[in-house]
Parts: structure tokens; C-alpha cells; sequence
């Protein structure tokens, strides 16, 4: 039925009651207040809910009264003039409390829909828990209807449990009047929530409790958000404490404020303007902030507690470090990390090689949580060091070796020079011990004497410096000399083995970077392997070297020989170390070599069909222009 309706049935109500009252008030000749049962009139009409129906009620009620009076008794009747004021009292009384009661009743129904507007679940209960009183966030969130709970338990119907024990709350309510916690609630279909719950009490007049105001807020999802992130700061806590890897929060709030004071816009511009200003970078320094270390930075820095590194970037880097200007650019630029490797010093004044990657957080998450992870590399830079020594020994030891295959070449290459000053100087001594010395001639064998020697010098001084332990700074090198140079070292043993030898070199090649020494023991290496393999060859032995500039590679130097080739199966394992298919080969000499290469910068690769030859290529970068060596 809806509410027009019920209005319509209870005012319908009150004036037939209304016209009863009157016709048996009128035509009854019982002698009694009749018209008292008017109150039933105003209180069926105040059922509709409405003033303005109570009013009419009971202003017809009242005429009613005086009309049926009137009819049939005289205005000087004692008794029923009291009886009839007896009734108009009565329903006067009737209609003030009616008014009254509707008017609280208006009261009451705005404030259930005020509270049926809000997203907390609200409910009221008796002092014995039952609830009287359930919002409709309370019937959404629960699950239960308003009619499905009145009268039912509170704690019964939401199994509530509380943080701390129930008599204790109720302690607090009572001294109070208020108590707020959290607590948990199970709803109707059997899911757990948390919510924020704050109690009131309802009083009355009296003072006496009539009820518990209850309203509750739904912080589910606020707390498994804060479980979440209770649990993962822990998670993160121990990452940091316990990785082996030295970690550094620092803040760099006052560095973004003094690089945006500058307005710079653009990268490039902003490497530029730190580029010349190191004063700024040096402030730069001062000014961004260790927030927080773990425990592996401690022990990098030989320090025992965190406290010592609550300062600046300025106290951990050395002085002359070159990598904060570039990760101040990337800063400004937005980068969202940057790489490096420095030198920190210690609390002892140590110097530490490190390598470090420094990561910015987005703009949102603000500029106090910059990470820096710190690798010693200590024991990487000793063992680097010890790599290139021993390397460096090896390769020496290959030098000796060629140069100990090499004897007979280098016997020959020193005694020629050394005959013509023996024979040059036997003929400046005939000439003189004439009976008229030929001084003409004389000056001439002298000459030969003084050129022969120099040429002996240059070889001995060749042979030295292959032997030499020392490598020399890198220089410019021209590739037809340092080719020359090389095929003068192993020419007898070419011409011993029949070896045809072939340059191929055009004029105006740059020049490319490298260690003259270790480059020519690259070259004599592959043309003393050339001819080995052409040695027991049948057929044309020839050996060509022939090098040109490609723009994307530099300088290729190709040694192509046409011995028997190499096999498939040896050419995958040709440079690995210790393989080798001669029966007194240490199996180092391609080894040192590709690794020469790749330490210049270049590579060294071979080709080979079985049959057919086999052609290595060592291409090595050229000097660009204006690059200094």
C-alpha cells in the first residue's frame, strides 16, 4: 500500500468514526461523555502523518461536539455541560499531543534519512544490545535488511571482535559517554571486515541510559594497504640492510631548487654551464645529503654506525672525482638512472676504486629517496692488474719463443751486415797500403763500413725492442712501416721456406693507434704461422699482405697464404688458449694475439677452405682527425 493510499484509509477512518460519535452522541439517550471517544478521531487522523489532518480532526471533533451538545441539552444543564467539557478538553489534549508526537516523529524521520545519507555503517541498540536502529550503508555493507536485524543482538548477529576485552570498553562508555576502536565485523555472507567504530550513549530526561549510538567506517582496504606497506618498507628494510652490495640513500631536495634557480633549458646546455663551473658542482656536493646507509657501505668505509654518514656526498667522494658533474646532468635532465666509476675515501682516508649506479625517483615521488648502489672493485682492479702482468709476461714469452724460432733468420740478417764491414774495411785497408793510397777509395769502403753498421745497430735495436717486457704508450703507427718492419724479422724464414712474399699497401692509409711493439708481434706471429703451414706444402707458396681503409672499420690488414687451409672443426677452437695442431706449440701465439687486437680496439678474424688457404684479418682503428694519441 503506498503512503497516499494509507492516508486516504485512516482519514476515511476518522470521519466515519467521526459522523458514529456524533449520531450516537446525538440520538443515544445514554447520559455520559460520548464525545470523548472524539480523541480516537485525532488519533486515527494523526496515522496519516500530516498536521494539517490532525487539525481538521480535531476542529471537527470539537464542533462536532458543540453542535450534538447544543441539540439536545439546554446551555443551563449542569452535568452535561461538564460532560461536554470533560470531551473538548479531552480531545484538545488529544490533538496538542498528537502534534507533539508528529512533529517529533518529523524530527526523528529527518534524522534517519540524515543517517541513512552516510557512508558509515550506523546502527542504535538497547541497553541490552539489541538494535533499534540500522542505516541502509549498514544494510549494504552487512548485508542484512532493517527488518532482518531489529530486535537482534548486536555482537550476536556481527560475532564482533574487539581489541581489548568487552567489559573494559563498556568501563570506558559509562565514565565517558564515548569510546572509539577498531573492531571486527563478519558479515552476512561470512567475509571479515575491520572497521573504525566510535560509541555514544543515549540518555533521557532522567539521565537514564536508553541506548548505544554506533557508527561504523570501513577501513578494509585502508588496512590491508598499510599491512601491504608495513610489509613491504620491512621487506625493503632487510633488502637493504642485508645486501652485499653497499647501498646509500642520499636527498637531493636542495639540489633540484639550486639547479632549477639557474633556468637552464636542455640537457646539452646544462652539461655545458657544469662543464665550466666546477665552484657550482663543488656546492652541489656540499649541499646533497646522506640520508641513510646499509651495512655493507658501513664496512666499505670502515665505519662502525650510521651516525658518521649522516652528511654529505662531499665527505665520501675524492676530491678530484670527475663523475658528479655528468650525474648532476642527468639529475636535471630526468634521467632515471645513472653509471659511473670513482674513487670514495674512507673514515681512515683510504682510497676505495668503486663502480656505482645512482637512481633518480619520478618528480611524484619527490627528490629524499635517491638510491646509490656501491661495488668495491678492489679486488677487480688487483686482479685486472695481475691479468695484464700476466698477460703481458705471456706475450713476451710468445716474443722470445718466435724470436727462438726466428734464429737462423736473425743470424743471417746481423752476419750480412756484418760481412760487407769486414770486407769494406779489408778494402780500405788495401787501398791505404798501396804504395800511393787511394783515399778516394779509402772514403768510400769507410762509408760502406759506417752504413753497414747502422744497419746491424738497427737490427740489434728491432730485436730489442720485440724482447722489450715494458709496453710502450700507444703512438701513431704507420701501417706500411710496421709491416716492413715485421717482414724484415722473419724474411730469411720465408726465403728458407720457399715462401713467396707479396705487399699489397696503397699510399696516403691514416694511421692507426696502438703499441708498436705488441702490433708487430701480431704481425710476424701470422706470417711465421703462414709460412709453417706453407713449409710442407706442394705447389705455389705465396704469401700476401695487403691493407686498405674501411671508413666503418679503419684499417684492415689481410695475410692470405695458400698453404693446405684449416679444417673446420679446428677453425671454431683456432684462438681459444693452449689449442694448437703443432706438435711443440704452447698453443698461446693466436690467443695473444686476438686479445692484442681487441685491447687496440680492433679485431682479428680468419677464413679458411680446406684446400684453399687460409686468410686472417686484423683490422685496428685509424687516429681521427684531431684526435691526439
Amino acid at each position: 500500500m503506498t503512503s497516499t493510499m494509507r492516508r486516504t484509509a485512516f482519514r476515511m477512518a476518522a470521519a466515519l468514526l467521526a459522523l458514529f460519535i456524533f449520531l450516537f452522541d446525538t440520538l443515544s439517550p445514554l447520559e455520559g461523555a460520548v464525545a470523548v471517544l472524539y480523541v480516537l478521531v485525532v488519533l486515527l487522523a494523526a496515522g496519516t502523518g500530516r498536521r494539517i489532518d490532525i487539525i481538521v480532526a480535531a476542529t471537527a471533533s470539537l464542533v462536532l461536539t458543540i453542535v450534538a451538545y447544543m441539540g439536545t441539552h439546554s446551555l443551563h444543564a449542569g452535568a452535561p455541560i461538564l460532560r461536554a467539557l470533560v470531551s473538548v478538553a479531552a480531545t484538545a489534549i488529544a490533538t496538542a499531543l498528537a502534534l507533539k508526537n508528529q512533529a517529533a516523529t518529523a524530527t526523528l524521520a529527518a534524522q534517519a534519512r540524515l543517517l541513512n545519507l552516510s557512508h558509515d555503517m550506523i546502527f542504535v541498540r538497547d541497553p541490552l544490545g539489541r538494535i533499534t536502529f540500522w542505516n541502509r550503508a549498514a544494510e549494504d555493507i552487512y548485508g542484512w535488511s532493517s527488518a532482518e536485524v531489529m530486535g537482534r543482538v548486536a555482537d550476536a548477529l556481527l560475532e564482533t571482535r574487539y581489541p581489548i576485552r568487552r567489559d573494559a570498553i563498556d568501563g570506558i562508555l559509562q565514565d565517558t559517554g564515548r569510546w572509539d576502536g577498531t573492531l571486527e565485523h563478519r558479515t552476512k555472507a561470512g567475509n571479515w571486515i575491520t572497521v573504525e567504530s566510535r560509541w555514544a550513549l543515549q540518555r533521557d530526561g532522567h539521565g537514564e541510559v536508553v541506548g548505544v549510538f554506533e557508527t561504523n567506517t570501513d577501513v578494509t582496504e585502508r588496512k590491508a594497504a598499510h599491512t601491504a606497506l608495513v610489509r613491504s618498507e620491512r621487506r625493503y628494510r632487510h633488502m637493504f640492510n642485508a645486501s652485499r652490495v653497499g647501498v646509500v640513500q642520499e636527498d637531493w631536495t636542495a639540489t633540484r631548487a639550486e639547479i632549477a634557480a639557474l633556468g637552464i633549458q636542455g640537457g646539452a646546455a646544462m652539461s655545458a654551464y657544469l662543464a665550466g663551473h666546477p665552484e657550482f658542482v663543488a656546492r652541489l656536493r656540499r649541499l646533497t645529503r646522506i640520508v641513510d646507509v646499509n651495512p655493507a657501505f658501513l664496512a666499505m668505509m670502515g665505519a662502525e654506525t650510521r651516525a658518521d654518514f649522516h652528511r654529505s656526498v662531499d665527505n665520501v667522494l675524492v676530491e678530484a672525482d670527475p663523475t658528479f658533474g655528468p650525474a648532476l646532468a642527468a639529475f636535471a635532465r630526468g634521467d632515471g638512472f645513472h653509471e659511473g666509476e670513482t674513487e670514495i675515501v674512507t673514515v681512515d682516508g683510504r682510497r676505495v676504486p668503486v663502480i656505482f649506479t645512482i637512481t633518480f625517483p619520478t618528480a611524484a615521488d619527490g627528490d629524499g629517496n635517491v638510491l646509490v648502489f656501491v661495488v668495491d672493485v678492489t679486488d677487480r682492479r688487483r686482479a685486472q692488474d695481475a691479468l695484464l702482468q700476466a698477460q703481458a709476461e705471456l706475450a713476451h714469452a710468445a716474443r722470445v719463443a718466435t724470436l727462438g724460432e726466428l734464429t737462423a733468420s736473425i743470424a743471417h740478417e746481423v752476419n750480412q751486415p756484418l760481412m760487407a764491414v769486414v770486407t769494406s774495411g779489408e778494402a780500405a785497408l788495401r787501398w791505404l797500403r798501396r804504395p800511393e793510397p787511394d783515399l778516394t777509395e779509402v772514403d768510400s769502403a769507410l762509408g760502406r763500413v759506417v752504413s753497414e753498421g747502422r744497419r746491424a745497430s738497427e737490427i740489434v735495436k728491432r730485436i730489442r725492442a720485440f724482447l722489450t717486457k715494458t709496453p710502450a704508450p700507444p703512438t701513431p703507427l704507420d701501417v706500411a712501416t710496421l709491416i716492413e718492419e715485421a717482414a724484415q724479422l722473419v724474411q730469411r724464414e720465408l726465403v728458407r721456406a720457399q715462401v713467396e712474399f707479396h705487399v699489397e699497401i696503397p699510399p696516403g692509409l691514416p694511421p692507426v693507434i696502438g703499441d708498436r711493439v705488441q702490433l708487430q708481434q701480431v704481425v710476424v706471429n701470422l706470417m711465421v704461422n703462414a709460412g709453417q703451414a706453407m713449409a710442407e706444402h706442394d705447389g705455389r707458396r705465396l704469401l700476401t699482405i695487403a691493407a686498405e681503409h674501411r671508413p666503418e672499420a679503419g684499417i684492415e690488414i689481410a695475410l692470405s697464404d695458400t698453404g693446405p687451409g684449416i679444417s673446420a672443426a679446428n677453425l671454431e677452437r683456432l684462438f681459444d688458449p693452449f689449442f694448437t695442431t703443432k706438435p711443440d706449440g704452447m698453443g698461446m701465439g693466436l690467443a695473444i694475439c686476438r686479445t692484442t687486437a681487441q685491447a687496440h680496439g680492433g679485431t682479428l678474424t680468419v677464413e679458411s677452405v680446406p684446400g684453399g688457404g687460409a686468410t686472417f684479418r686484423l683490422t685496428l682503428p685509424v687516429l681521427q682527425h684531431g684526435e691526439s694519441a
